[in-house]
């Protein structure tokens, strides 16, 4: 197993090619660990307070489209 400087220090290595395809992979895994927690956050119910609120601004005529 690498520690983190052992990591960074092989990054820094890269040639500009290869960090390229490093940061597109990296983002692209952000994002989906991202939509994962989302999904996980939505189904326990962790946002419903978002759909309340939302309906409630629409009651109110405050909600904007």
């Amino acid at each position: 197993m690498f520690n983190i400087n052992q990591i960074k220090a092989a990054i820094e290595a890269l040639p500009d090619q290869d960090y390229v395809q490093l940061r597109h992979w990296f983002l692209e895994n952000d994002q989906q660990k991202w939509d994962r927690q989302i999904e996980a956050d939505s189904k326990a119910g962790k946002l419903d307070f978002l759909f309340r609120e939302a309906r409630h601004e629409k009651r109110e005529g405050k909600l904007k489209s």
